[in-house]
């Protein structure tokens, strides 16, 4: 198996929202944004998978010496043999892959955050790093990156990620983990025990409708940051943003019910949202308030 088609085998087993943001690209871009994201779920498994922590750790050490090896020219495994070219082609910042791999470590290490601020050093790591890499990829002309396009990237990967947060409540919480920050829950008056053990509890919808709200705004400032001549460009992204926020519509719908079910859309809404946003491209309708 050649290191590209592992890395798309690996991206199209997921099931991912991701995938689908993928579907109009052109080589050789489908090829670096499949290996992209076959990084990320490589890594993203060691935690989830991994029941000693100690030996996850050292496998982190070994994809932090790998990316090392890459910056070289000297990979081994299929994800970064497939990933180099496209690192050497783009420019892609190394240091980005390495910012990846802390925030795996932080889930390693860590299972609370004290307040937002806390959050987002995560938030900006496991997500952030990886919008700017992706969007990089969808630029293609490194020479005319942009700060304004790392500010939208970062912005766009913590709105993501937020989401996932809200939609993961009860499988992060059946692990042990908890990503909202401990401030929120003392403000609303809601016992971090009754998350952990997956109880219902009336406290906990406001504090979600907290998190939806910051998820939407980063979206929003995501988009601001977002040149309109580069939009085109990046509507990759932009599908992401929209299929998110449906699924966040659909959460909110639910009525925040996430603790003992996986809400998601289905895979034909999904092409649909991807096919409108690729015509389009434009930011998805966000509510005013």
């Amino acid at each position: 198996m050649s290191p590209d088609v592992y890395c798309r085998e690996k991206a199209a087993a997921s099931g991912s929202s991701f995938y689908y943001s993928f579907l109009y690209l052109r080589e050789p871009m489908r090829a670096a944004m499949m290996a992209l994201y076959a990084f990320c779920r490589e890594v993203d498994d060691v935690v989830d998978e991994c029941s000693d922590a100690d030996l996850a750790a050292r496998k982190l050490d070994w994809w932090e010496g790998e990316i090392n090896q890459m910056a070289l020219g000297k990979p081994s495994h299929p994800v970064t043999i497939a990933l180099a070219p496209h690192v050497r082609a783009l420019e892609l910042p190394v240091g980005r892959f390495h910012a990846v791999l802390d925030g795996m470590r932080m889930d390693l290490m860590l299972r609370r955050y004290p307040d937002e601020a806390a959050l987002w050093v995560y938030l900006d790591r496991v997500a952030g790093a990886v919008g700017q890499l992706a969007a990089r990829i969808f630029h293609a002309n490194p020479g005319s990156w942009s700060e304004a396009l790392d500010s939208y990237a970062i912005a766009l990967g913590r709105a993501l990620q937020w989401i996932n947060i809200i939609r993961d409540l009860g499988e992060d919480a059946r692990r042990g983990r908890l990503y909202l920050p401990q401030q929120w829950l003392v403000d609303a008056a809601l016992a971090e025990d009754s998350i952990i053990a997956c109880r219902a509890d009336v406290n906990l919808a406001p504090v979600l409708q907290r998190a939806a709200l910051a998820a939407r705004q980063a979206m929003f400032q995501a988009f601001e940051h977002l040149p309109s001549a580069a939009r085109r460009a990046q509507r990759p992204g932009l599908i992401m943003a929209a299929i998110y926020h449906d699924l966040l519509v659909c959460i909110e719908e639910e009525r925040f019910q996430v603790m003992h079910q996986r809400v998601s859309i289905t895979p034909l809404r999904k092409l649909y949202l991807a096919w409108r946003t690729w015509l389009l491209a434009r930011p998805p309708r966000l509510p005013l308030s």
